[in-house]
């Protein structure tokens, strides 16, 4: 540790600023300006180097935090970046979209702000690539097995790259034209730039993994055809399946799904011809869901410029602070404020839709709300609360619900009762060699944790293959990994 009192001389909590909100909406580029080397040194000074690194555990890669602290303190970046890559694939895509469950963990965080660990992953990353510091890392020999993974979102790109490190021949199948899955087409710009996936697709292919790009595998190839193409399948499609809400009105023109507009916003940047794309431009927008993909909607609508954005959320207000049912380490459910909600728009909580209302042409008009209340333990409209919002947009940002129904299920009945894929504690399922990875076996989660399956089901895939394996797993154990 370069500074053991580092944490008491330095305890203010540093983040690089923001672009202005009225520049940002002018354009799709990433909000966050590059953060001052000095500032990411001093923010990694802070770290207490703990006898036990609590964030480690709230990690789910197990990234070595408190080892690249102290490099990024002492100016070895290289070394860093080393260490950063020890435990996962993609630090740049986290670094940029990982709620950073290991800040909740920091030890710091009991009595201070935490360390800006987030930022730290980021700014090591980020300075590797600029550097020219990560290099492709071809296997030095082919153990002639062949493994096809389906999905090149972030738990089927970190399962290939494993897999093709350790020799074996490994091709991904991707459905839509470009790879990345919802890396590409889910995640705003302003969140990722996509020139960060692409860098990522031509490191994987110098080192030799193959990628099949507009493959439907279900319709254009069986899933029973390609287990026996191959040694061994992972299935890494997500948990794309649509929450929806059966409500008078939903059939109306101008309700969409959240994924449908986001895709199509995204398509449009990678300067694609669409036809009738949904737009905000000029309409008052309604968003029902207040997570992440609710917040992404809403920063598209205002880039759009849409003439008013509500969002409307079922729950409660969350608290400011750590409740106290949720103590240290845990990561604590608080209310969040995004970029996105910075940009402006109303949040209203609470509130449940009871009907879309429609014009005489048949377009939505608006909605009919109502305040919330439980009763015996169930959710349900209070009586007597209704109101009314104008709307000439909704978009359903009510989270997802399991693998679509084209997935393997389809063919050999693998799916559990919530909708997922079902799979032992290594990763397999009821077909011997065929493996699933990531949202599709767990449910929509964190991209932390999509890697981290990724990962650890690449050491699964490797052990079926050869007997044993030396890849290595996240610090979580598989079995924690399919119960959390």
């Amino acid at each position: 540790m370069a500074d053991p009192k580092g944490f008491l001389k330095i305890r203010t909590r540093e983040l690089p600023a923001r672009r202005p909100v009225p520049i940002r909406l002018m354009d799709w580029h990433e909000i966050y300006e590059t953060a001052d080397p000095e500032v990411v040194r001093r923010q990694a000074t802070r770290c207490m180097d703990c006898g036990i690194p609590f964030c480690h555990q709230g990690c789910p890669l197990g990234n070595l935090i408190p080892e690249w602290n102290d490099l990024v303190r002492r100016g070895e970046d290289r070394d860093a970046a080393e260490r950063l890559l020890a435990t996962n694939n993609f630090p740049e895509f986290t670094g940029r979209l990982c709620p950073a469950p290991c800040e909740s963990a920091c030890v710091l965080g009991i009595s201070q702000e935490p360390v800006t660990i987030k930022l730290i992953e980021q700014s090591i990353i980020d300075t590797a690539w600029a550097n020219g510091w990560v290099q492709p890392k071809p296997p030095s020999r082919l153990t002639g097995k062949t493994v096809a993974i389906v999905g090149s979102g972030p738990a089927g790109l970190a399962a290939a790259q494993q897999l093709t490190r350790a020799g074996h021949t490994v091709a991904v199948f991707e459905r839509d034209d470009r790879l990345g899955g919802l890396l590409r087409y889910g995640i705003p710009d302003f969140k990722l730039e996509k020139a960060l996936i692409d860098n990522r697709i031509r490191q994987m292919q110098a080192e030799g993994t193959k990628f099949r790009a507009g493959v439907n595998i279900g319709v254009d190839i069986s899933w029973r055809e390609l287990r026996d193409r191959y040694d061994a399948v992972v299935v890494a499609t997500g948990a794309l399946k649509a929450k929806d809400i059966d409500i008078p009105g939903r059939r109306l023109t101008g309700v969409h799904q959240a994924m449908d507009y986001l895709v199509q916003q995204n398509r449009n940047n990678a300067e694609e011809v669409l036809i009738n794309q949904i737009s905000a431009e000029g309409r008052r927008v309604v968003i029902l869901g207040g997570g992440d993909t609710g917040a992404d909607c809403l920063g598209t609508a205002h880039r759009q410029g849409a003439l008013s954005v509500t969002t409307l959320a079922i729950g409660a207000k969350r608290p400011l602070t750590r409740p106290s049912d949720q103590p240290w380490p845990i990561d604590p459910a608080l209310f969040e404020v995004t970029t996105s909600h910075e940009e402006g728009g109303q949040r209203k909580f609470l509130a449940s839709t009871i009907e879309f209302l429609s014009n005489p042409d048949g377009e939505v008009r608006g909605l009919r709300v109502a305040e919330t209340e439980i009763v015996d333990g169930r959710r349900q409209p209070k009586q007597g609360s209704e109101f009314e919002i104008e709307a000439d947009l909704v978009l359903l940002a009510l989270g997802f619900m399991g693998t679509e129904d084209s997935g393997p299920h389809s063919e050999f009945q693998l799916a559990s009762a919530t909708g997922n894929l079902k799979r032992d504690s290594n990763f397999q399922t009821a077909i011997p060699g065929m493996f699933v990875a990531g949202d599709a076996g767990r449910g929509a989660s964190l991209i932390v944790w999509a890697i981290a399956e990724g990962r650890a089901t690449a050491a699964a895939v490797d052990r079926y293959l050869e007997g044993e394996t030396e890849l290595p797993e996240s610090i979580k154990s598989t079995e924690q990994a399919l119960k959390l």
